[in-house]
């Protein structure tokens, strides 16, 4: 009898660490991954997801001919296995005009000034970052970008820390603030004042989701403001019928005829990835909404998407 007791407890015990392991769900941002299993997302260029996500834009006709000229990029990361994430890009290193995407650099360089001390983490200052990064208000980043210093936000951009522009081969750049007649910088290889990569958002949003903007702690505090994003429209309006706000990190942009949306998902189902996409064509937002299911397809071709299905454990 005894035996029997103790076969039966321990069953009831594998079964309650099972529930226990289900509902805990996927490991909580920033994830923690050290020594040999971390490289940068210059050495996670996968072939096979490189493939897939080419011939799945090639599919749609009214993307090829922007993809020829350089007039659309695309960055994709699966993170589904953090120790082993992929990354596929196409026309990841083409500059293209950034619009709002450069403003994670004064969300960064606003970080870095209270992590060293030369900025004071108001609860004014707090509120901007806030407008600024969901809902894209421009007084809101000339006011941040007035208490760093436009060239020094420039500069950490080109810090060896961080990476995210280089004078040869471009990346995130900063060149002016968003208030008319405010001081300008333009970008030296394309003469604009705000650019981005696919490649370098790619990397922002890679290097936050392993805590490694700053410290783990400042990568978490960076990750809180871009989620909940405010306004509707490309990625958001199709993911946020199957993902909860706070599980979606995301910073957008739009100008005449441009269309850019960056985003980290991580879910409490499936969706672990990174989407990057900047269309310079006046269709822009209907093919970033496209563009979704096209990622997603790439990275789980045997998964449909599921009405509501992120939305089971919205609970963190």
């Amino acid at each position: 009898m005894k035996v029997f007791t103790a076969i039966i407890v321990a069953a009831l015990g594998v079964v309650a660490l099972g529930l226990n392991l289900a509902e805990a769900g996927p490991p909580s941002l920033p994830l923690s991954v050290a020594g040999p299993a971390w490289q940068p997302l210059s050495q996670r260029r996968d072939p096979r997801l490189q493939a897939r996500l080419e011939q799945a834009l090639q599919q749609h006709a009214a993307w090829r001919p922007l993809l020829a000229q350089g007039k659309m990029s695309v960055g994709l990361v699966d993170l589904s296995n953090p120790k082993a994430p992929r990354a596929a890009l196409v026309n990841g290193d083409t500059m293209m005009y950034g619009a709002s995407l450069p403003k994670l650099m004064i969300l960064l360089a606003a970080f870095q000034g209270f992590e060293d001390g030369s900025l004071k983490d108001t609860p004014e200052v707090h509120r901007d970052l806030i407008e600024m990064i969901r809902r894209s208000d421009n007084l809101a980043a000339s006011r941040v970008i007035g208490l760093i210093g436009l060239r020094k936000i420039e500069a950490l951009a080109s810090d060896r820390r961080y990476r995210f522009y280089d004078p040869k081969k471009g990346g995130i750049w900063l060149g002016g603030t968003y208030a008319h007649g405010g001081d300008k910088n333009p970008e030296p290889i394309t003469g604009l004042s705000h650019t981005a990569t696919a490649y370098q958002l790619c990397r922002f949003y890679y290097l936050l989701a392993y805590g490694r903007l700053i410290s783990p702690e400042r990568s978490r505090q960076m990750l809180k403001i871009l989620a909940f994003p405010d306004l509707p429209g490309k990625f958001v309006s199709v993911l946020e019928k199957d993902v909860p706000p706070n599980y979606l990190y995301r910073k957008s942009g739009e100008v005449r005829g441009f269309h850019a949306d960056s985003i980290l998902v991580w879910d409490a189902g499936w969706r672990h990835y990174i989407l990057v996409a900047m269309v310079e064509d006046g269709r822009g937002e209907q093919m970033l909404k496209e563009l979704v299911p096209v990622a997603e397809a790439v990275l789980k071709p045997s998964r449909p998407r599921q009405s509501g299905e992120g939305k089971k454990k919205a609970g963190r």
